[in-house]
């Protein structure tokens, strides 16, 4: 009669059998010291076998009965293990400290556990590698107070005394497994016999378990089944808290896919690659540690805990993959990991930083001189140092470059830690680029071999900082209160280096921009370059799908509510009216609408009543809200109009601070701020109740609840507390993910509560799509073409600002022994000259151009103004040309230095290398004049009308395996154009603006969304768009305009019921839309023509 191959005894019998064949010996029972929870004969065999001399030093003070002496002393040893110590002290003792440390008793060191040496240099070490004595016990009874008669009795009733495997190094216990047939019982119910039956302390005596106790017995328990695996560190009953511990789908899902050989388990990879005796042994010496973490109670009070940290699945295979690749491919490499949050990166890093950092290669040689970590989080900087130290057990190999630690400067320090050689080196991203230069300016340093690891998703920088990190780097230009990430600045330093073979680069990130996957991905054919067939990937991906599945982060597209602004404004004084720039007036105006404090105060009313309401009574009323505002000003707006209205309703226990960089002033364009001008703002005056406090401490204490922010505090602040966002920003891309991941850090009871996001400015659709291209892998659409730098080249060389020979000249000084800045200002200074010249003139016809167009346009001649309008445009072209060509300047450099990290432009393109250097140089050097135009005189504007209506609360649902959101690539470099600047007296704006939609449903800003979607829908009839090419207004509008014009309205009527509603049932609005849109393809029509 066959056996019953769906029994758990099956499984079991299977995975013994593969692990003998990789290396296990097997044991029974017989061999294992309940009481001491020792197998005892590996025990003594080991240190015997490799410490001889020290065996017989002991056996000679303990000469009678020597083995039983050494057992105790190991046991007590073992015993002065303490779940609740917190001190570093304690860690050498227990399991893992024994194991690693050894113990010293009467003058005799003994070492229990010969780890892989780094290297092959002492052959002694290797041989005691070999005598490594690894066991695995099957139905082990392991508790000692397990009496003979319970023993005796049934299988079922003993079996709450037996462990189905248990895994011996040397004799100490390392891990537990209970098994589970997914055709009788699933793997949950391993975790409920952990929880129930294996219980630290024994329930009938309330006396210790030694083989389940914390730190004193094994190191970590897994509960099995065919399917999946969990695994915990800490058996506390009930408490005890699984992980997952499984591979991840094909598609990143949680779980395991079935394998490709049938006959293999799902779960195989546990036994056959974490588990086996080599895994095993690196996963103990290199992987294991104690992390102490102050934790928070459901009360309030705060408290140390010690935790065992054992990495997870994907974390033990990133980092064996990297230090095993890093072998094999050598230094000069790239690699990619996209990491969701929650993936516990900081662990990643701290171990990927301390294995390559011991890294030797095969001829006995360390691969890195230094390991540099690039990281804004203090947090990191103290886990590093404390995990390695448990490796290690030495000082000085990680070394901090700040102004807090050590003697002199930063960039002394950071000499000094480069020509040392440390260990490991952290760097923040500001120091960053200058550790770059000083490798690449140092003969020597030059020399050695370097790995740079980027914990560069986690931090940004704005302000002073962000500009001086622009200019060095070249990053292009960017709105004032916009935030410059780590990422960016990777991206640049990045590429404006030439390759290296001394420098490999471990970028950590969980939403990789299109630059980053050009610049650090992996061609799938690394003998073919970069094509749409051919698209770089990510080296390692653990998703935020699976990081949602497994539990470790909350989905917080869940519970989105947004919300629309309707506004109707007015000139106070009619006759007072001003031609202005139509596009620049429009975008004035909406950010005077956004300060005015009728449109703060009502939202300060909805976010407030909202949080009293939904929010502040979750997590034993510890829960925390944010308002993600657009700019400095409206931030200081806020914080004013939150506190007043907490004072008028007499509020308790609603208290609010507000982050912002620098110092805010107030303009009298600013709108309802009169009283504020010639005030100056900063944190620190706005936030009287920080008492010298650092914010993010501040904000979790009692005293604070919401945090109002401006481009701060948006990435890299994991507050587990915070449970609702409010959003009064336009989010897209990698910002809106790395915005509202604010929310999604687990806390007890938060995944029930949920989370809130209420969200002032944008659709449900661009959050989606913002989010979807992360949810599982980030991949390219394409890649960026090369050959776009040639046209670039050319149009540069026909501006006629410079010559080739100066570029040559140029070159040939830069690179001289002895390189003189006067030399090179020099040569720059015959096209700064042209420029200038050219620049000059251009400013002043633009100016008396545009005087002429103003008094023509009193005259009411049709002929006088055509005649003028055309010179004025021509004169504003010239201006622009110029100012277009210092843009052109900055995109040729950041282009050719991004695009030569990924191809290999041939040695007949030296040119494009030095009109890189050139361009790089000279273009600081152009600066241009701010006209007269720019600014837009707005103290006769006022509002008349306000509504804030809140649209729809919906759950926003993730899709898998979506194709459609794929990253773009940047192709479009050097196409900047002169703006077609349209200008109009500035009541003809607003009135354009108020009058077309008003209803309860529509904004301002839902209105121009709609005329740019029926305009992008016609634009695509050629036909008509060459008839407006070819003729004027009342002609192109004759043709095929109203037909096309209907049809696009009817096919928006998904999405824009109300607008198509209006238009199809009142001819005269439909009238006014037309001329509308006919503006929007006029611009449009330039683009085909």
């Amino acid at each position: 009669m066959s056996s019953d191959v769906t029994k758990e005894t099956a499984f079991q019998n299977d995975i013994i059998a593969e692990m003998q064949s990789n290396g296990w010996h097997i044991g029974s029972g017989t061999g294992y010291n309940r009481e001491k929870a020792l197998y005892t004969q590996d025990l003594l065999d080991f240190v015997q076998n490799t410490q001889d001399k020290e065996w017989q030093k002991f056996k000679g003070i303990f000469p009678n009965d020597t083995e039983r002496h050494f057992l105790d002393t190991v046991e007590a040893q073992l015993k002065k293990a303490d779940i609740n110590a917190t001190d570093v002290q304690s860690r050498s003792y227990g399991t893992l400290g024994v194991l690693r440390h050894g113990i010293r008793t009467r003058g005799v060191r003994f070492s229990f556990c010969q780890f892989k040496p780094e290297n092959g240099l002492n052959p002694d070490l290797n041989a005691h590698y070999k005598q490594n004595i690894c066991r695995v016990v099957p139905e082990l009874v392991y508790s000692p107070y397990a009496t003979k008669t319970e023993l005796d009795n049934t299988v079922k009733q003993a079996k709450k005394w037996r462990i189905d495997l248990v895994l011996f190094i040397n004799g100490f216990p390392v891990a537990t497994m209970e098994l589970k047939s997914e055709f009788k019982q699933d793997v949950h119910r391993a975790m409920t016999q952990y929880r129930k039956t294996r219980l630290p302390k024994d329930p009938e005596t309330n006396k210790p378990e030694p083989l389940l106790m914390f730190k004193r017995g094994a190191l970590v328990h897994f509960a099995v089944s065919q399917y999946d695996v969990y695994m915990a560190t800490h058996l506390n009953g009930d408490n005890t808290y699984f992980l997952p511990f499984n591979k991840g789908t094909k598609d990143q899902g949680a779980g395991n896919d079935v394998p490709d050989n049938p006959n293999e388990y799902a779960t195989g990879y546990l036994w056959n690659e974490v588990l086996t005796p080599d895994s095993l042994l690196n996963i103990v010496g290199n992987f294991i540690h104690l992390q102490i973490e102050e934790k928070e109670d459901w009360e309030g009070r705060k408290y140390k805990k010690e935790s065992l940290i054992f990495p997870r699945y994907h974390q033990w295979k990133v980092v064996n993959n990297l230090v095993q690749d890093s072998l094999a491919e050598g230094t000069g490499q790239k690699y990619l990991i996209q990491h969701s949050a929650g993936s516990g990166k900081s662990n990643s890093i701290a171990w990927t930083a301390h294995q390559l950092s011991s890294l030797y290669d095969a001829n006995n040689k360390k691969l890195f001189d230094s390991v540099i970590v690039v990281t804004d989080r203090t947090i990191l900087d103290a886990q590093l140092q404390d995990t390695i130290h448990q490796f290690e057990h030495a000082d000085g190999v990680v070394g901090r470059i700040n102004n807090k630690e050590g003697d002199g400067s930063k960039s002394e320090k950071l000499a000094k830690a480069l020509e040392m050689a440390q260990p490991i080196i952290i760097v923040t991203i500001q120091t960053f680029p200058f550790v770059v230069r000083a490798i690449e300016n140092s003969t020597s340093l030059k020399e050695r071999k370097y790995a740079v690891i980027a914990d560069e998703a986690h931090s940004s920088q704005s302000g002073s900082t962000a500009r001086q990190l622009k200019e060095t780097l070249m990053i292009e230009e960017r709105e004032e209160d916009e935030q410059l990430s780590s990422e960016d600045v990777l991206d640049a330093v990045m590429a404006s280096r030439k390759g290296s073979t001394n420098l490999s680069f471990y970028a950590f990130t969980a939403t990789p921009k299109d630059k980053t996957l050009q610049l650090f991905g992996r061609l799938p054919d690394p003998s073919m370059p970069p094509s749409k067939t051919n698209i770089p990937v990510a080296y390692h991906v653990y998703s935020m799908r699976q990081a949602i599945e497994e539990g470790f982060i909350l989905d917080v597209l869940k519970n989105y509510t947004n919300y629309k602004v309707i506004y109707k404004l007015k000139q106070k004084i009619e006759e007072k009216d001003a031609t202005v720039d139509a596009k620049k007036a429009k975008t004035k105006l909406n950010q005077w609408v956004r300060l005015h404090d009728h449109n703060i105060s009502q939202k300060v009313y909805i976010i407030i009543e909202h949080f009293k309401k939904n929010v502040m009574g979750l997590l034993n009323n510890q829960a925390k809200a944010m308002v993600v505002t657009s700019s400095r000003k409206e931030a200081v707006r806020y914080k004013q109009a939150f506190d007043k209205y907490i004072a008028e309703q007499n509020y308790a226990n609603i208290q609010a601070m507000v982050a912002f960089s620098g110092d805010v002033e107030f303009n009298q364009n600013d709108a309802d701020s009169s009283h504020l001008l010639g005030q100056k703002f900063t944190e620190a005056n706005m936030n009287p109740n920080l008492k010298g406090r650092e914010m993010r401490k501040a904000f979790d204490s009692d005293d604070f609840q919401v945090m109002i922010v401006a481009n701060k505090f948006q990435t890299g602040f994991d507050q587990p507390k915070l449970c609702a966002m409010y959003v009064d920003k336009k989010l897209g891309g990698v910002e809106c993910v790395q915005t509202l991941s604010r929310l999604n850090r687990t806390y007890p009871a938060k995944a029930e509560s949920g989370t809130f996001v209420l969200d002032f400015f944008n659709e449900p659709q661009e959050i989606l799509d913002a989010f979807q291209p992360y949810y599982q892998t980030a991949e390219l659409a394409d890649v960026s073409n090369p050959d776009q730098i040639h046209d670039l080249c050319s149009k540069l060389k026909a501006s006629g600002i410079f010559l080739w020979t100066e570029v040559e000249q140029f070159v040939s000084a830069f690179y001289s022994t002895n390189k003189s800045s006067a030399a090179l200002s020099n040569i720059c200074k015959p096209a700064l000259q042209r420029w200038q010249m050219r620049y000059k003139q251009a400013i002043n016809d633009y100016d008396v151009t545009k005087n002429r167009l103003e008094i023509t346009k009193r005259t009411g001649e049709p002929v006088l103004i055509a005649n003028a309008e055309n010179e004025f445009t021509e004169a504003k072209k010239a201006r622009d040309s110029l100012e277009i060509f210092k843009k052109d300047l900055g995109s040729f450099t950041r282009f050719y230095e991004f695009m030569s990290q990924i191809i290999d432009y041939d040695e007949n393109t030296i040119e494009l290398e030095k009109l890189s250097l050139f361009a790089r140089n000279l273009r600081p050097m152009l600066r241009e004049q701010i006209a007269d135009e720019d600014e837009i005189d707005l103290s006769n504007v006022a509002m008349s009308h306000y509504r804030l209506s809140k649209l729809r609360q919906q759950d926003i649902q993730l899709k898998a395996n979506s194709t459609e959101h794929k990253l773009d690539p940047a192709n479009d470099v050097g196409t900047a154009k002169a703006k077609d600047k349209k200008e109009d007296f500035l009541s003809v704006i607003l009135s354009r603006v108020n009058e077309l939609f008003v209803t309860d449903k529509l904004t301002d800003q839902d209105m121009i969304n709609y005329v740019q979607t029926v305009a992008d829908k016609m634009s695509e009839n050629t036909r008509m768009m060459t008839q407006i090419h070819n003729n004027p207004r009342e002609q192109a509008m004759l043709g095929e305009f109203d037909t096309a014009l209907d049809d696009a309205v009817l096919d928006s009527n998904t999405a824009h019921m109300e607008q198509m509603t209006q238009l199809m049932s009142d001819p005269a609005k439909m009238k006014q839309f037309a001329h509308i849109i006919y503006d929007v393809l006029v611009n449009k029509e330039r683009k085909y023509f």
